[in-house]
Parts: structure tokens; sequence; C-alpha cells
């Protein structure tokens, strides 16, 4: 029987899945107890688990953060929120030199099994210090699993996923993804193995990669182009680290057209690690042209509403780009 969510009330389940199951689950950050925080991604968990599990702290990013892996290693499955990506970089040392290098370091023999939801929240503008995406730098972290939903039905299943595995996870969801709705099936734990891309949308003439809010963009574009015959296969990368390009490879072999979408900025971003690992194991003469990528400008978000809908991509420079491709 299913039962119809929204994106944060479908994080919300996950997170009840888990405080119900697994007692050795809290959660500590930010604003846990504030839909201003964390939307209605948390409401009443509080009230429902005790402050004692969901604890809201002050702020310093850096020693919740600390405190989150330091209790991972003692056998607590802790998960810390940051409602702003952008200031959980006060928790760098805690994420980069710790929580991803203990079991590394140590034979295997321990893991700091941490979860670190990272919200990412644009526009409205917020302005260059409140509006970064900044998945590709932990993506670059070996040891640190990282996971980018955009479908609902990622936002609470890759959370299950991130929580009982046993090795760091970066859970990273986008705020411009909460209006979504899905009707979900009940939880099976079984059936949780999210390990790798998917393909969202079949097709034939362009393969489309992206994640988290750009794979979204990316199939509300193949639905428009639907309508002109152009028939884009639409990837979501869900799974940042470790990456399997397989599919994606796979799919381009099919189309032997590439686009990337991505929400970081173009230069040493995560699209550019896409195509390299395509291209390095793509039969010679696969491609009918060069791959295409679409991501941020080289430059700090701004403030202006008129500038912020030049800044970010949109449906409509993907749709762009497609015809582009195809001559069309």
């Amino acid at each position: 029987m299913t039962k119809k969510y929204n994106y944060g009330s479908a994080i919300l389940a996950g997170f009840e899945y888990l405080l119900e199951n697994y007692p050795e689950v809290f959660v500590i950050g930010q604003g846990l107890w504030s839909p201003w925080y964390v939307g209605n991604s948390m409401t009443n968990l509080d009230e429902k688990f005790g402050v004692e599990r969901i604890i809201d702290t002050p702020v310093s990013e850096s020693v919740c953060t600390g405190a989150a892996v330091g209790a991972s290693l003692t056998g607590m499955k802790s998960i810390v929120v940051h409602p702003r990506m952008d200031f959980m970089l006060y928790a760098m040392d805690a994420i980069v030199n710790h929580a991803a290098k203990w079991s590394h370091m140590f034979g295997n023999q321990a893991s700091a099994g941490v979860t670190i939801r990272a919200i990412i929240n644009r526009g409205g503008e917020q302005g260059a210090q409140h509006s970064q995406a900044l998945h590709s730098w932990f993506a670059h972290v070996p040891g640190l699993r990282v996971v980018m939903p955009s479908t609902v039905a990622d936002a609470r299943d890759l959370l299950i996923f991130s929580v009982l595995c046993k090795d760091p996870v970066m859970y990273i969801d986008d705020r411009w993804l909460y209006h979504q709705e899905q009707e979900l099936y009940p939880i099976v734990e079984s059936e949780l193995a999210l390990e790798k891309p998917v393909i969202s949308k079949q097709g034939e003439d362009i393969t489309i990669v992206g994640s988290g809010f750009c794979s979204y963009l990316a199939k509300k574009a193949a639905s428009q182009l639907d309508d002109e015959k152009i028939s884009l296969e639409v990837i979501d990368i869900r799974i940042l680290n470790p990456l399997d390009v397989e599919i994606i490879i796979n799919s381009v072999i099919k189309t032997r057209h590439l686009i990337v979408v991505d929400s970081g900025w173009i230069s040493v971003g995560f699209s550019a690690e896409i195509v390299a690992k395509v291209i390095e194991k793509l039969p010679v003469n696969c491609l009918k042209k060069p791959p295409l990528r679409i991501a941020l400008p080289d430059a700090p978000a701004p403030t202006s509403c008129n500038l912020e809908k030049e800044y970010y991509p949109c449906v409509e420079d993907i749709v762009i780009a497609s015809k582009k491709l195809l001559n069309k």
C-alpha cells in the first residue's frame, strides 16, 4: 500500500523509521526544532523521540560535527545536520581529516559511520555566502561516501541507506526539490541497495546526466523535448562517491551524444569528472560531437534576483544545448 509524500515529509519518514528501529540513532545540529531551518523534514521529532536524541545545538558547526564523529566511533549511528552547506566548512577538519580517514588509518578495524546531512539553500537573493553547492569538494575525498537524492523516494531511502552504512556518508539535499510529491511504498531495508546511478527516463538521441536539482531539471527538459521529437535519456547520478559510470557509458554508446548538467561551478567541477571518466572508457569515435557541460559560471552567486536568473542553469538551457548538439 502506498502513501503520498513530498520531499521534506519523505526525509521525515526516513528519520522516523531510523529513530523507531535503531535506539543508537540520534540527530545533532542547529535548528532541528525549527521549520525555518529544516522545513517539514524534522517536524515534531523532538517531541516524539525526546531532546536527548534530537539535539538542537548552539551555533558551532565544528563542535557538533566533531561530537557526531566521536559518537559514531563508539557504535552510535549519529546524524549531524547542517542547514546551510556553506557554514559546514567550519567542520572540514572533522569530516575530511577524521571521519573520512579513520577506517583507512586503523586497518578497517574501526569506522566513523556518521551521516552528515548538508542542505543546499540557494536563490531568493541570498548571495554568495549562502548559495553554494559544494558536492564536488566532498566527492573528491576518498573514504567519504557522497549521496545526492533528486526524487522523493531517494530522499527517504538514501537517508536510511546512509545511516545504516558503516562508512561516513555525506547526504546532500536541495531545498529547490522540496515541492515534489510521490507515492511511496513502505520501507523494506533489504531493498535499499542504492549504490549506482539510475536511468530515470529512457531515450535514444542524447544521454543527459545530472544529480540533485539538476537531475530534476533534466527530466523537465526531456519531457518538453518529447513534444519536439527529441528523445533524451536521463541518468540520475545519486551516488557521487564512489562514482560508477557504467550505466552512463552504455547509454552514450547507444545515443552517441552526452550532456552533463551540474549545480556546481564549471571549472574543476563534478561535470568535468563525469565527462573524463566516460570519455576514458568509450570506444574511439563513439561520440558524434564533443560532450557539452551546463554548470554555474566561474563566479560567486549574485545577490540580485535578475542576475540569479542568468546565473543558475534552467530547463531552457538544457533544451537549447540539446538542439545545438543535434543541429536542430
